[in-house]
């Protein structure tokens, strides 16, 4: 057997693992474990009443988010789905799925990235054939596909506060001149004119707030304008208004002054409501083999996968505002520990696919890493899906994960398959 030899970056990842609650600028004596669990139930004390009232609230919430949206609702004219739970299902509602998503641009002359006609996002669907979108030609020479993303857990996402991230960022060894180092970006609030945050959902950071997010996949994947987002995307740049049957013009429901387009019941509300009271997904070691998956879980810090794939982060305390002060941190969200193994960052690890959205030109390359709880769910890897073997994802890995990667390939083929045990657990 091969005798592992930790190299700088590895021995800094097993002293990040062990500091990070400590960085995260909330007292871990205060913090308990976040709720995690596929069971179709809400973070205990999210809604109001009893345990029953609580259920029924989340049944509730849940059937706007898995309710399939017709013509008359406003879907389309172009769009991906006909319901969140269309890309979010696997196991059960808000989780991840094996849909996909295409972008598509070009380069200008000074290597800059330029959207698609009308957008990088081309739509694989639409209510008539004259509109349909596609790739509109090989000029448009960047694109990839996207995998729909878990949501599972994503409250306490959104809770984890602007300085937790940025204490993460601060202690990767690239800050002080050294491989890794993530990139943070202050992306705009849409309930909260004219304020930012740092991002943490999408493949690229683009969103900071699960209403934010909420109301952006609602027109971008199924074709619905809302509050905030009220004009309806094109078909490679050309206008689909006499094809659009629904006005965006309607008074929203709780504000009959506020324009609400094709969403007066306020969906947007309600999913990102559901998101946040959603727990996380758990882990399990069922069939495996527990000797591997503790050795396996040792190795995944040794070799300094724990840099980038956080394991453990606390949100922000109870009463904390954020969101641009739009939203308040509950006691059933806050304070609570979480194991996403992520750190939320943009990074370079060689699988960029040159799409620009919130983060400038210098994110062109660049991913969120991908949080892991919840990957045994998963049968296609990385940001596009192409990858189905756990040990060729790792493979995949490049850029600013190279001597992590080096790392492995150093490894025994025992302690290879140990690694791929632990991911299995997650």
């Amino acid at each position: 057997m091969k005798i592992l030899k930790l190299s700088a970056v590895a021995a800094f990842a097993l002293a990040l693992a062990l500091a990070t609650a400590s960085r995260s600028g909330v007292h871990s004596q205060a913090a308990t474990e976040a709720p995690a669990a596929f069971d179709n139930a809400p973070v205990p004390g999210f809604y109001a009443g009893t345990t029953a009232q609580q259920q029924a609230a989340f049944d509730a919430d849940r059937a706007v988010f898995e309710e399939r949206d017709d013509i008359a609702k406003g879907l389309g004219p172009v769009y991906n789905a006909q319901s969140c739970a269309e890309c979010h299902q696997n196991p059960v509602t808000g989780g991840i799925s094996q849909i996909t998503e295409f972008r598509a641009g070009h380069q200008d002359g000074f290597g800059n990235f330029v959207d698609a006609p009308g957008g990088s996002l081309i739509n694989d669907r639409a209510i008539n054939a004259r509109i349909q979108e596609r790739r509109p030609s090989t000029a448009e020479n960047i694109f990839t596909f996207r995998t729909s993303l878990n949501t599972l857990g994503d409250g306490f996402v959104e809770a984890i506060s602007n300085t937790t991230l940025q204490n993460i960022a601060n202690a990767q060894p690239g800050q002080s001149g050294g491989q890794i180092a993530g990139l943070l970006i202050a992306v705009p609030v849409a309930e909260a004119s004219g304020q930012t945050r740092f991002g943490r959902f999408g493949w690229k950071d683009q969103q900071a707030s699960l209403l934010s997010f909420a109301s952006d996949a609602y027109l971008n994947e199924q074709g619905i304008t809302n509050r905030f987002n009220l004009v309806e995307n094109t078909s490679l740049g050309n206008s689909v208004a006499a094809y659009d049957p629904v006005p965006d013009t309607a008074p929203c429901a709780s504000n009959a002054a506020v324009n609400c387009g094709e969403d007066p019941d306020e969906d947007i509300n309600v999913f990102a409501r559901f998101m946040r009271a959603s727990k996380a997904p758990p882990r399990d070691t069922f069939g495996l083999n527990a000797n591997d998956v503790a050795a396996g879980d040792s190795l995944f810090n040794a070799i300094g996968c724990a840099i980038c794939h956080v394991r453990n982060i606390t949100t922000a305390a109870p009463g904390t505002l954020i969101n641009g002060g739009a939203f308040t941190v509950s006691a059933a969200l806050g304070n609570k520990i979480i194991h996403p193994f992520s750190d939320f960052l943009l990074h370079d690890v060689g699988t960029g696919d040159g799409i620009v959205q919130n983060g400038g030109q210098i994110s062109a390359n660049q991913l969120r890493t991908a949080p892991l709880w919840g990957m045994r769910t998963r049968g296609r890897l990385m940001h596009d899906g192409e990858t189905t073997n756990r040990t060729e994802a790792i493979l995949r890995h490049a850029g600013e994960a190279t001597g992590v990667i080096n790392n492995f390939r150093n490894l025994s083929t025992t302690q290879r398959a140990q690694l791929v045990t632990f991911l299995q657990s997650l």
